[in-house]
């Protein structure tokens, strides 16, 4: 009887040991913000990489444009036992305590978009994934000069003052400017943190300020751009040349149909396939680069309908 009975409890094991599902690897995303258009784009690239890999599972928190709530949601995430982390920076001049708490617990970080480490290399086992955002600006005013024929006043829409993308977009417009059209002067340079609807206020002032003066606008993303675009529609102007990043939906619409003149595509489905493959190869343990560059690419009415 006590050796049918040790049998019994030996088989019951077994089946409770078969039955158990495999534990999955918890990969951690944190974004800047879920109001943010493009990046919502970014995300939903990062999670269709992850949806037929079933050893798998993702969580996504949103900072909602808060630095301490994201240094939190990343400890968090690593307190429920996150094996890899992938971050969208709200700041990124204050990643150090993210990347110390990553480091610390000894997981792979992988920064996506916004590059906190400037000109240098990430530290081991910290990547980053994106666009040389001084490219963005380049392009934009590369074509601008030329459309203006080397003449004229433009303003600059820029993003938030503690974004990468926001300072180095605006520096490749002024490069361009200084080496190339020195003959076109910047009227104004504001700040509309990333807002269609801050983008639309600045330029009903603008409009006001500088009158025919106004001849183009260099918006450092799409959502800027369209609230200028916007108000110029409001104002009858029709003369002055807008210029975005990212090429949105809305962005392709408004090229279509003239209200834009031009976007600079950042690749987000790039962006965010890139942030996962960094990560799961991270995982396995995979060489990879520390920086992997998604180009950008020039968008106007000549090409748009490819994208």
């Amino acid at each position: 009887m006590k050796k049918a009975l040790v049998f019994i409890a030996a088989l019951l094991l077994i089946a409770g040991g078969c039955s158990r599902a495999p534990k999955k690897a918890l990969v951690g995303y944190v974004i800047n913000n879920m109001n943010d258009t493009f990046q919502t784009y970014v995300v939903d690239a990062f999670k269709a990489y992850f949806a037929d890999k079933p050893e798998y599972t993702v969580e996504v928190q949103d900072a909602q444009e808060d630095v301490v709530r994201q240094q939190d949601q990343v400890n968090n995430l690593i307190a429920k036992g996150a094996k890899a982390l992938v971050v969208v920076p709200v700041n990124t001049s204050a990643m150090a305590p993210i990347t110390k708490a990553a480091q610390d617990a000894k997981i792979p970080l992988v920064y996506v978009n916004r590059n906190p480490f400037g000109d240098a290399q990430p530290p081991a086992n910290v990547f980053y994934v994106g666009s040389q955002e001084i490219v963005a600006g380049q392009l934009q005013m590369e074509s601008m000069g030329k459309l203006l024929n080397g003449q004229g006043g433009v303003a600059i829409l820029m993003g938030k003052l503690d974004n990468e993308g926001a300072i180095l977009r605006t520096q490749g417009n002024e490069d361009v400017i200084k080496s190339k059209f020195p003959n076109i002067k910047v009227l104004a340079k504001e700040t509309g943190n990333w807002q269609r609807v801050q983008g639309m206020s600045l330029t009903e002032n603008w409009v006001t300020t500088y009158g025919s003066s106004l001849n183009g606008i260099l918006a450092n993303n799409d959502e800027m751009a369209l609230g200028a675009a916007e108000a110029l529609r409001a104002a009858g102007r029709t003369d002055v040349i807008v210029m975005g990043v990212d090429f949105i939906p809305d962005a392709k619409t408004a090229i279509g149909n003239g209200t834009l003149t031009a976007s600079v595509l950042q690749d987000s489905a790039g962006q965010g396939r890139g942030a996962a493959e960094a990560a799961a190869k991270a995982l396995a343990g995979q060489s990879q680069p520390g920086i992997n560059w998604i180009p950008f690419v020039y968008i106007d009415k000549s090409n748009y309908t490819q994208y």
